[in-house]
């Protein structure tokens, strides 16, 4: 397999801070932008999400088999029994494709994404104007029960202490704007 090597776009958040619609925005303006999928243990939400496409959904034991054998970039256990990764072969594909690869992550893998790829990677830190405003989206988008929205906000108040780790801020407050401005910075870095 040949091994190419392209940039590192990260988008971390919050959950509900909108990183996803973002990326998602990214991806169907620009060619050069490839999707890592990540890899969980999590279970699908409703039909919405496929294997392969949405996440590469695992079993707790199939999990801890690929981080045995040193498969991921990163993991960690992101909510209690529930792990997530970035899969080696997943990078290799998007490069391979003469693409950047491009991550929507949670905080803490966002900063160990960077740590990772240091230079080679743009980090990009979503944030929303206040813990209301995260909690009106959260309710929203109706896909979390009460315990799973307090649960996700009370993480959200200690991810949003890890700013500072980030490359670049990105409030989203006005998605055209957010958009606007995502675009900027990826070009910014891609064109470096």
């Amino acid at each position: 397999m040949e091994n190419k090597e392209g940039k590192v776009i990260i988008f971390s958040a919050p959950s509900g801070s909108g990183k996803t619609t973002i990326v998602r925005h990214l991806l169907e303006t620009r060619n050069d932008l490839g999707f890592s999928i990540s890899a969980c243990t999590r279970d699908k939400r409703g039909r919405a999400e496929s294997n392969g496409k949405d996440y590469f959904f695992l079993t707790p034991d199939e999990f801890k088999q690929k981080i045995d054998n040193d498969e991921f970039v990163e993991w960690q256990e992101v909510y209690q029994g529930n792990f997530y990764g970035t899969l080696k072969t997943e990078i290799q594909r998007i490069w391979n494709e003469g693409k950047h690869v491009i991550f929507d992550v949670d905080v803490k893998g966002g900063i160990n994404l960077k740590k990772y790829f240091g230079e080679k990677a743009l980090s990009v830190f979503v944030k929303v104007p206040s813990v209301d405003e995260l909690e009106k989206r959260l309710k929203g988008r109706a896909t979390d029960n009460e315990h799973s929205i307090s649960q996700r906000l009370f993480k959200a108040k200690f991810e949003m202490s890890f700013e500072d780790q980030f490359d670049y801020s990105l409030l989203n407050e006005d998605l055209d704007e957010s958009f606007a401005k995502a675009q900027e910075v990826v070009n910014e870095f891609i064109s470096k």
